[in-house]
């Protein structure tokens, strides 16, 4: 599978999920805002570095279902942990976000590994760090059978915070490349290292709070989750999933994208 991701990187490597195949029967659900209810991390990390999100397009946003459930996620977070709250660092993605960001991603790690994209005699390594990329973000794609799972409304990237809207040190940044960022990457070290029993317990309390809501996780992501999306489908056996691409009109109302294996 092949992708125009900038700058005439080939993208072969960002390759299509497992749960790629799984159906998407679409249920037609609005996206209601978040920042009334939930502490919104702003500045908001794409838009600050010039995510072209366009004029009606607000970051801040989820499907009403998945909203609902992230209600009541953070109600079975707080019933274990009174004093802690979630901290939202990105929620729905307009699909140019989701191209902006892999691009920025894979030119900020080659940056930080000293290679240029530029040079013919590299391009071996840029496509070793595309390809650690494509573990994190999903393709960009229009297809309307593989929607990145941000761009459907139905995903959400947090964290944990305290009373203050401080978020807490979960043991890794969102986004950070790498086996860091995976969900259970402390366990072992857990039992006998005071710093990552922290982070580990820190990591389950998210978890186990979305999870019973309903939410599955990424795989390789911590701060990942998702409801009704392919992914969530996958995981949970579904013979569908409820959400595919959407996006906002300056009438407000949503124009969905219909996958052709839809039923």
């Amino acid at each position: 599978m092949r992708l125009d991701c900038g700058k005439n990187l080939d993208c072969d490597v960002l390759v299509k999920r497992a749960w790629s195949e799984i159906p998407i029967k679409e249920c037609g659900e609005e996206l209601v805002d978040l920042k009334e209810a939930f502490l919104c991390m702003e500045p908001h990390p794409y838009l600050s570095i010039g995510a072209p999100y366009g004029q009606f397009a607000d970051p801040w946003r989820l499907r009403s279902g998945v909203f609902s459930r992230l209600v009541l996620a953070q109600k079975y977070l707080q019933l274990d942990n009174p004093e802690l709250y979630f901290g939202i660092f990105d929620a729905w993605r307009p699909i140019p976000v989701q191209a902006f960001m892999v691009e920025h991603s894979i030119t900020e790690n080659c940056i930080r590994r000293g290679i240029d994209q530029n040079d013919p005699i590299q391009q071996k390594a840029v496509a070793i760090v595309a390809g650690e990329v494509a573990r994190f973000w999903a393709v960009p794609s229009h297809e309307p059978s593989t929607p990145p799972p941000h761009s459907t409304g139905a995903a959400i990237d947090l964290t944990l915070a305290n009373s203050d809207g401080v978020s807490l040190d979960m043991g890794g940044k969102i986004d950070q490349l790498g086996s860091i960022s995976s969900p259970n990457y402390f366990c072992h070290e857990a039992k006998n290292d005071k710093a990552s029993r922290l982070f580990h317990q820190r990591r389950v309390s998210l978890a186990t709070a979305m999870i019973k809501a309903g939410f599955v996780q990424h795989p390789n992501e911590w701060w990942h989750f998702s409801y009704g999306d392919q992914l969530w489908a996958w995981k949970c056996n579904k013979v569908a999933a409820h959400y595919g691409a959407c996006n906002p009109s300056a009438s407000n109302n949503l124009t969905f994208s219909s996958p052709r294996h839809s039923t």
